[in-house]
């Protein structure tokens, strides 16, 4: 059973926290958050990043970056990230957790691309991207949740 899924992300200013805002609108049962590999814990969210996910009555203005910890891996079900190069990363810095690392574009064994400062169009581009990936493991969830 599947009770809680982090997303991952480089910075968890754009990507993850997009896909974190959509899961919890999804699955309000689910227990969901996000983090970065290499974030700097306390950053806000990109204002373009808030601002497409306003478009969807999404409010991630208050969300604040995290730093991905150990323990973030262990005590999730599901870990989700963005491009394969993150999925190897997690994996390497955290082995315990092959099996329950995937790309959110898994089934289409395609990467999210960063759209941090490339505006407005490339933000909403990626936001349509994430959708997709959530729709199709939305598909999974259903079955296990």
């Amino acid at each position: 059973m599947i009770a809680s899924i982090l997303v991952v992300c480089t910075g968890n200013i754009c990507r993850s926290p997009m896909a974190e805002g959509l899961f919890r609108q999804r699955f309000p049962k689910l227990e969901v958050a996000s983090a970065g590999l290499d974030a700097l814990s306390g950053n806000p969210p990109a204002p373009d990043a808030v601002a497409v996910m306003r478009s969807k009555s999404i409010d991630i203005h208050t969300h604040r970056a995290v730093q991905l910890e150990s323990w973030m891996c262990r005590t999730h079900d599901l870990v989700l990230v963005m491009e394969a190069a993150q999925k190897h990363e997690v994996e390497r810095r955290h082995p315990f957790a092959r099996g329950k690392v995937f790309r959110l574009l898994e089934s289409e064994a395609a990467d999210v691309v960063d759209p941090y400062l490339h505006g407005p169009v490339a933000f909403q581009t990626t936001l349509d991207v994430i959708e997709r990936g959530v729709s199709a493991w939305s598909i999974r969830l259903k079955r296990v949740t």
